[in-house]
């Protein structure tokens, strides 16, 4: 099994994860010829995508979703809650599938596990990917870590991890007072502080790969993301990934 990242951000987020000839986009935040653009990077043709699975409404998320999937004729997956959202933008995609958030679901190779998030959308959720034997976790757009969240990325054998602000640079910045008060909310975004105290709950043996994303370009930087998880593991900053907006993050192989 292997993962990438398309890019991820406040302008767009995209994951690939990929076993065999299993190969399901994780949101679809891009217009569908960026979508090409980005996906021709790591070599894979977007009639190759088998499924979409869209975690949340934001257009950061999901606003490339039904064209993409319209164009190439693949099924969306959604909670109920993000399809009535979505469905009232007018931006439904003509084939979905039912998520629900606390049952797990088989497509092609892969199980997909999802859970829900508190994040400021209708009903929202993150996944933990299988292929059997390994274990890819992404958790991104959470104002706060819950234990369930904690319970479900246990025994991860790679990461994808929110840090999406440093809280100092946030409340010091450009933003308008209501949108730190949003990002800084329940129900906003994890900082590199809470992302890194829920690294010190799960398990390290197994880790294989750990990636930071959905960083904020004005209000946080690869450097501080990379310094407080690698405070937590004990790593060099380096080892660490960290999906950006423009290039996302190349293939990660888990063996």
């Amino acid at each position: 099994m292997r993962f990438a990242c398309l890019g991820s951000g406040s302008k767009g987020n995209a994951w690939l994860v990929e076993r065999g000839t299993t190969r399901i986009l994780l949101d679809c935040g891009f217009g569908v010829r960026e979508m090409a653009t980005r996906l021709a990077r790591l070599g894979v043709e977007p009639a190759e995508v088998t499924a979409i699975l869209i975690t949340h409404e934001h257009s950061d998320h999901a606003r490339g979703a039904a064209r993409f999937a319209a164009k190439y004729d693949c099924a969306v997956w959604l909670t109920p809650g993000c399809a009535v959202a979505l469905d009232a933008m007018g931006d439904l995609p003509v084939q979905t599938r039912e998520v629900d958030s606390h049952a797990g679901f088989d497509v092609g190779e892969l199980t997909l596990q999802p859970f829900p998030v508190p994040h400021d959308a209708r009903e929202p959720v993150q996944y933990v990917v299988s292929d059997g034997a390994r274990r890819w976790g992404l958790l991104t757009d959470a104002g706060h870590v819950t234990e369930h969240m904690v319970a479900m990325l246990q025994d991860c054998d790679a990461l994808a991890l929110e840090c999406n602000h440093d809280v100092d640079r946030l409340k010091q910045g450009s933003y308008p007072a209501s949108l730190k008060a949003r990002i800084l909310g329940r129900y906003g975004h994890l900082d590199n502080r809470a992302a890194a105290e829920l690294l010190a709950r799960l398990p390290m043996g197994k880790l294989q790969h750990l990636v930071a994303a959905h960083l904020s370009e004005e209000n946080n930087s690869p450097e501080l993301a990379r310094a407080a998880l690698a405070g937590v593991l004990g790593c060099e900053p380096e080892w660490i990934g960290v999906a950006d907006q423009s290039e996302g993050i190349g293939w990660r192989t888990i063996v």
